[in-house]
């Protein structure tokens, strides 16, 4: 028992060493390439548009990943798997909808919930309603629907269809996974555990889970970020005005396009109002799909869960998403416009 405490500690010395020490070798390498950086960021018209759309998706996620860490290191200091099992039914299609309404207590966008999710896997949450969770929560929080309000005035049906159909792209992804899901699809479960070893208290644990999550989620939303700004780059802004009497092809063409740009949830909305040449459906589709799946959120994934998860959950919630907001927005909004 003692040596495994023992090669605990160690590990655990290694991994904030070696995170410290890379951390101040990039500060240190930044502020030594400032200058030709700046030169070459500033020679290069798409660079620099690269460069912004970067920092947009960095800073707006980054407020969100700190308090995602945050309750994720509380739910692995608080939260025991005994409570868990006496506050999830023990239906798993009736947590799965528990954990899909249970999204909206979480008003942080879908970078945040990543390790929230994972932390609730490794606390013996089912999977399946730990991804439901993770689904729901960045797309159905009153911080998302007030925004769709507010980008959408005088369309109240944009808000109840988004929510609709975010909703159930996390249920029925959630049943989906309950049914084919396999453990060996997932990083083995208690990898976050290491954190709550004998003679540590509740508030140590707290802050040596959420140190864990913030740099294991925030270098892959690096990853994401980059390849959401290489990607922005590419696509000519003036493709979707083309789209407006294809409504198919507009519909699947906003969906690829929600997983290109990556953008946060809590500023989808108004990115989405700006394609007025688009029908309602299209939007709302976009809507629907980015909180669900887009490059960032796959690489965050790829880092939580593994790479086997996400090469199966992303195209499977791909299908889900478009399907779902297309059958909300039906409902909600009157058909195709």
């Amino acid at each position: 028992m003692r040596d495994v405490l023992a090669q605990n500690a160690v590990n655990s010395v290694r991994t904030r060493v070696s995170s410290t020490y890379m951390l101040a070798a990039l500060i240190i390498l930044g502020l030594v390439l400032q200058a030709p950086l700046v030169r070459a960021v500033g020679a290069s018209a798409r660079l620099q548009t690269a460069v912004t759309i970067f920092a947009g998706v960095f800073v707006q996620a980054v407020p969100f990943l700190a308090l995602g860490v945050l309750v994720s290191g509380g739910i692995a200091a608080f939260v025991s798997p005994a409570v868990l099992r006496k506050v999830l039914p023990r239906n798993e299609p009736a947590a799965i909808g528990m954990a899909g309404l249970a999204g909206m207590a979480l008003p942080g966008c879908e970078c945040g919930v990543v390790p929230v999710a994972r932390r609730l896997a490794d606390q013996g949450a089912p999977g399946s309603v730990a991804l439901a969770f993770m689904l729901s929560a960045p797309a159905i929080n009153p911080v998302v629907l007030i925004a769709t309000a507010v980008a959408f005035p005088g369309e109240p049906g944009m808000v109840g269809a988004r929510f609709t159909g975010s909703l159930a792209t996390s249920v029925v992804m959630g049943l989906i996974w309950s049914r084919i899901g396999r453990p060996a699809w997932l990083l083995p479960r208690g990898s976050g555990r290491e954190h709550c070893v004998a003679g540590r208290t509740r508030w140590e644990v707290c802050t040596e889970a959420a140190r864990h999550d913030l740099l294991q989620a925030s270098a892959f939303l690096v990853l994401g970020a980059a390849a959401a700004a290489a990607l922005h780059v590419l696509v000519p802004p003036a493709w979707y005005e083309r789209l407006a009497g294809q409504l198919v092809i507009a519909i699947l063409v906003m969906a690829v396009l929600a997983i290109v740009l990556a953008l946060c949830s809590e500023a989808d909305a108004f990115v989405a109002a700006s394609m007025s040449t688009l029908p309602l459906l299209p939007r709302l589709v976009f809507l629907v799909v980015g909180p669900a799946v887009d490059v960032k959120l796959f690489a965050m994934q790829a880092g939580s869960f593994g790479r086997r998860f996400a090469l199966r959950f992303a195209p499977l919630t791909f299908v889900v998403a478009v399907a779902c907001g297309t059958v909300a927005g039906y409902i909600f909004l009157g058909g195709a416009r």
